[in-house]
Formats: structure tokens, sequence, C-alpha cells
């Protein structure tokens, strides 16, 4: 007669995350005790995240979101693919870290992992290596951001493509206009589509800039310019980079002939108090990563084979 109830596989699944198949050969291993069963298991399951660990996981999600009292945060959260990113559970899982991070405000990913997850006794780092067993890919948590004070817009794209969180300080007069948030909102919305890689031109380092320099002055050059002409040409074009990697440059998506600088002016003005747009993060979902490259031919060939 075995030494554990069906009540028993249960609770042990719910304490670790992990199969019932695995939870009953923990039991009958350990004659029916529970928490040697979870020793063993975690023991069990560090070592299958050790394996995975080096997978490729560029898919996954990005969310972004603004508590009750004003905070924001932002988080990118990796999968192997795209079919876990429409996983319910791994899609909480995503949701509950940017409460953690808007909670907790961690300095970096290290600390993160530290941090308690939310409704259980474990941190982050150990419920991390439960989802990867359970759902049975790599995952990794790349990046999060969070802006401590109000006023703050998140927007999603496409289920979590991309995910973006704007920062704004208004006057207190207007800062409850419904307004001033489809301002911010439409921001968002820019920064989502038209990709700017900083707020304003002070955030661009020299390097950068001496580089887009050098290029369009060769360029000039190349195309027999005078010297006059060719500096003109080099100060037009540098003002046609600035409206494509800057944010408040960028001609505004849905009225070209404002910069976003311009409409949240104009904005400002027509409500009568002070909007200024201070800060922006967009996340795009596994952007700069290596992609994983999959063969069906061949991964069918190896199931064939074991």
């Amino acid at each position: 007669m075995a030494a554990f109830t069906a009540k028993d596989i249960q609770t042990l699944r719910q304490m670790t995350g992990a199969g019932m198949m695995d939870c009953k050969g923990a039991l009958t291993e350990t004659d029916g005790d529970v928490e040697k069963a979870v020793l063993i298991l975690r023991e069990k399951g560090l070592a299958a995240v050790a394996k995975k660990a080096g997978r490729i996981a560029a898919e996954g999600m990005v969310f972004a979101t603004v508590a009750e009292n004003g905070a924001a945060g932002l988080i990118e959260v990796n999968s192997e693919t795209d079919f876990v990113a429409k996983n319910e559970d791994f899609q909480k899982f995503v949701k509950d870290l940017v409460q953690v991070v808007i909670n907790e405000a961690p300095a970096d990913v290290e600390a993160l992992f530290k941090c308690k997850y939310p409704g259980s006794e474990f941190t982050v780092e150990e419920t991390l290596r439960e989802k990867v067993l359970v759902i049975g890919e790599n995952l990794k948590i790349r990046r999060f951001a969070r802006f401590a004070e109000p006023f703050n817009v998140s927007y999603v794209h496409m289920g979590g493509k991309i995910g973006v969180l704007t920062h704004m300080e208004v006057d207190a007069a207007i800062i409850e206009n419904p307004a001033v948030r489809e301002l911010a909102y439409d921001v968002c919305m820019q920064a989502a589509a038209m990709r700017p890689i900083c707020l304003s031109r002070s955030e661009l380092d020299e390097e950068t800039l001496n580089t887009e320099r050098s290029v369009y002055l060769a360029q000039a050059k190349a195309e027999g310019k005078p010297d006059a002409v060719a500096e003109k040409m080099v100060a037009g074009r540098l003002n046609k980079y600035y409206s494509e990697v800057c944010l408040l440059d960028q001609a505004f998506f849905k009225d070209e002939a404002v910069t976003i600088q311009k409409l949240i002016e104009q904005k400002a003005k027509e409500l009568g108090g002070s909007i200024k747009l201070t800060a922006f993060y967009r996340y795009e979902k596994g952007e700069g990563l290596a992609k994983r490259e999959d063969n069906f031919a061949d991964e069918v060939a190896n199931m064939v084979k074991s």
C-alpha cells in the first residue's frame, strides 16, 4: 500500500509546480515524506534548469502597466518559442513580475531575483526555475524599467511584442484632465510605431553625432559639392537624423505637420497648464537577440531516432 495519497500528490504539485508523475515518483522515493520529496524535486529541477539555460530564448513577452498609486513598470521576459508566449500561465508570470518591479523597486535583475514572488513563499528566482520546469523551455528575465512618480501612461502593442512607458511632469490643475492621458497615450503609440532611440538631441552622445557628420560629409563631397554647400547639406541631414531618432523631434503620426514637442506645447496651452515629457522606455520583444533557427525536418528525424 502506498505511503501517500492523491491529495499528497496534489499538495506537492502546488508546492513545487512539478508534473504529476514527477511528484508521484518523488513521493514513492521518499516513502510519502512530502518535505523530502520537495528537496528531491528541487535538486532534479536545478539540473533540468541548468540544461535548458544555454538554449536561445528570444521570443516571449513585453508588458507594461501603471499601478493605482501612479507608479509604472515595464518588463521583458524571454522564452524559446512564440507558442509559450501565448500560454496563460507564462503571461500571468510576466504580469506578476511587473507588480514586483513596481512595488519593490529592485535595482537590477539580480535584485529582482531575490524579491518575493506575489502570493508565494518563494523568491522570483525560485519561481522562475519552477516555470522553466513546468513550461519546459528556457525562460529569461531580460530587463525592466520603472517610474516611481506620476504622471505615467503605458501601452502594449500586439499582445506583448512592444511595450512603452511615458513619464510626464504635469501641472496639478490639469493632471486629471482626460486630454492629458490621451496625449500621453498618443506619445506611447508614437514611440511604439516610430522606434525613437532617445527623448531629445541632448541625449545623443558626441561620438554618435561625429560618426553621422563624417558619413554625411563624405556623401556630400562624393557628390562634388563645394565645402560651404557640403556643410549645409550635413546640417540638413543631421536635422533629418534628429527627426528620426529623437522622440521630441519626430513628426506626430496623426499629424505630420507638428512634432511631438509642438504637440505637447499646443496641448499644454490649450488646457492652460504645463506639460513636459521627461522620459520614456520602449522595449521590443527579442530586440537585438539572436533568434533560434529551427529545422523542422531535423527535429522530426531526431525524434524518430530517439
